[in-house]
């Protein structure tokens, strides 16, 4: 169990929280959203020791163990298995099988054990400071984006070593289907507060949103209080006969607790811009092949025509030819053989880690998007910022002050300041928080041309991808299906992890009917005196003060978290018919 009490943390250009209050217990496992720079890296520093609150305190039982995942490297030793055999403690020392066990889930190889691990690539030095953190068997996870640098294979692996584990875990990730899956409670940094509910994100959000409609209606009642008070007081108090009351409305009045107007964040919001095609397949992909030597052959004769309107989702380990297929068919790299033809009505924009890294240093933000479209006036220019929630003054950051999130935003932007029909995009979702992944999904579902993504997020392959190119042990292959359908047909290769789903009983349409109708009647019943009850406290809220108003609004939100877990429960048991 670990407690924070009224913790406060500034900075010279900013205020974080604000007698931030959260309490842990045994074997709760927290999801931390927010959007990025409202403090949920600096929490982890604060519950580290690694810095230290204006305010408050934060408390630990005795003994407690927090194990958090480095993002730097320092390896002593010459081998794999050495250096993550370090972190096993004195009595676990020769249980080296442990460390194995760890390093094999996490898509290391027999021969890899022996490999110097200053070898292995950024990514994969990742996996061992994760290894090193598993080994060590904390009370407590910290895990800041541990997703990250992990393939799809090694993210399913995480989930389920989480999903067991006997601790407690604060995490936070851009994942928001690794997150729903694996945490009991979702915590919020909200308006330099901590607010937290059980269950996962939607939730959250969903109980945020009702937090502020009910916040707006009661100023909307307090509002119209205080205005018929003050036109009663200006009538009343000259006149002897009414000067008593006018001023025992006068003292309502200063006693009233004003309700602020709520601040609320930018959200990333867009549409890429579609250039009309008439081409039936915008891009043509015939034997390709590439390889760095001939002795190192990435894909071999990959086949495939990428119709207008399609999307193709390309998956597989780290370290296979994702990202290299995808620069290969843009004509950043040139391939061994084989042929890629465009239509001639084609333009595409790339979004990837190469492209990030040539953003100029020096320009400005509105430098970089004027780069791609001379013929954009600075007005346009100035709104596509925005759209990017860089408005005003902070269009005009230089490129070299941003944060890996906000590079993302911009190469989107620049994306945005072209027509296209064709987006290429590797790992769109890395940097991007919660909410900007859910604007992102929401514009290539709404683009009418073609895409390719590279990608490890399952929740994105979902909702877009129609078709795969799928990169396992053997080179690659395209497969004619949806990514659901090729885990059924296909799955992966030594991954325990899906489960077959389960087959729902063949039911005629009336009787579909009826059992959706009884339900509904059931629910009706069930939320009935729960819905009463947030009627009643809503109608006297405006009317209430002090404790029994504080008193009276914990209990609406106790109650409004019912009745959303009541609905929850009853939608579970529709879909299931």
């Amino acid at each position: 169990m670990i407690e924070l009490v009224n913790i406060s943390k500034s900075y010279p250009t900013s205020v974080l929280y604000n007698e931030l209050n959260l309490r842990l217990n045994a074997k709760d496992k927290v999801g931390l959203v927010g959007r990025n720079g409202t403090g949920k890296s600096t929490l982890f520093k604060l519950i580290l020791g690694e810095e230290h609150p204006d305010g408050g305190e934060i408390k630990f039982p005795k003994n407690y163990r927090i194990g958090a995942l480095k993002q730097y490297f320092d390896f002593t030793q010459k081998t794999l298995i050495d250096e993550t055999a370090l972190a096993l403690s004195e009595e676990d020392k020769y249980e080296i099988y442990k460390a194995e066990k760890i390093l094999f889930g996490l898509g290391f190889t027999m021969e890899d054990l022996n490999k110097d691990p200053k070898s292995f690539s950024g990514g994969y030095q990742i996996r061992i400071n994760l290894a090193k953190l598993l080994l060590t068997e904390p009370n407590m996870l910290l895990l800041d984006e541990p997703t990250n640098y992990l393939d799809i294979l090694s993210i399913r692996w995480l989930k389920e070593f989480l999903k067991a584990f006997q601790g407690e875990v604060i995490l936070i990730t851009h994942d928001r289907d690794f997150m729903d899956s694996v945490c009991t409670h979702t915590l919020g940094i909200v308006r330099k507060s901590a607010f937290m509910i059980p269950g996962g994100t939607r939730k959250f959000y969903e109980q945020i949103l009702a937090n502020e409609e009910h916040h707006e209606k009661q100023k909307i009642a307090q509002e119209k209080k205080i205005k018929d008070l003050e036109e009663f007081i200006a009538k009343n108090k000259a006149r002897a006969a009414t000067a008593t009351l006018a001023q025992s409305k006068v003292k309502i009045l200063e006693k009233m607790d004003i309700l602020e107007d709520l601040d609320y964040d930018a959200n990333l919001k867009f549409d890429f811009n579609y250039k009309e095609t008439a081409a039936k397949f915008l891009v043509e992909v015939k034997d390709l092949s590439f390889g760095y030597t001939k002795d190192n052959i990435l894909f071999k004769d990959i086949t495939f025509a990428l119709s207008s309107g399609e999307t193709i989702g390309i998956i597989g380990k780290n370290g296979k030819g994702k990202s290299t297929l995808l620069n290969t068919i843009a004509g950043e790299l040139e391939p061994l053989s084989g042929d890629v033809k465009f239509h001639p009505s084609c333009e595409f924009g790339h979004f990837g880690q190469t492209n990030i890294s040539h953003l100029n240093q020096n320009n400005t933000i509105m430098d970089e998007i004027y780069s791609v479209n001379h013929k954009l006036p600075e007005a346009v220019i100035r709104s596509i910022c925005g759209l990017m929630m860089f408005s005003g003054d902070n269009a005009k950051k230089k490129i070299s002050l941003l944060s890996g999130g906000e590079k993302s935003r911009v190469m989107l932007g620049k994306i945005i300041a072209q027509d296209v029909n064709l987006l290429f995009l590797d790992e769109p979702t890395n940097h991007l928080d919660i909410d900007s992944i859910d604007a992102l999904t929401t514009a290539i579902k709404a683009f009418p041309g073609s895409c390719m993504i590279v990608t490890h997020s399952e929740e994105l392959l979902r909702a877009v991808c129609d078709r795969l190119i799928v990169f396992t042990n053997d080179g690659a292959d395209y497969f004619n299906g949806t990514y659901d359908e090729f885990l059924e047909k296909i799955g992966w290769e030594e991954d325990g992890v899906e489960k077959k789903k389960e087959v729902k009983p063949k039911r005629t349409k009336k009787e579909i009917k009826k059992l959706r109708a009884a339900v509904v009647a059931q629910k009706t019943e069930t939320t009935r005196p729960v819905r009463k009850e947030i009627e009643k406290i809503e109608e006297s809220l405006p009317s209430l003060s002090g404790a029994e108003k504080s008193q009276q609004e914990e209990r609406l939100l106790e109650l409004q978290i019912e009745l959303e877990q009541l609905n929850e429960e009853f939608q579970e048991k529709l879909d299931a018919i």
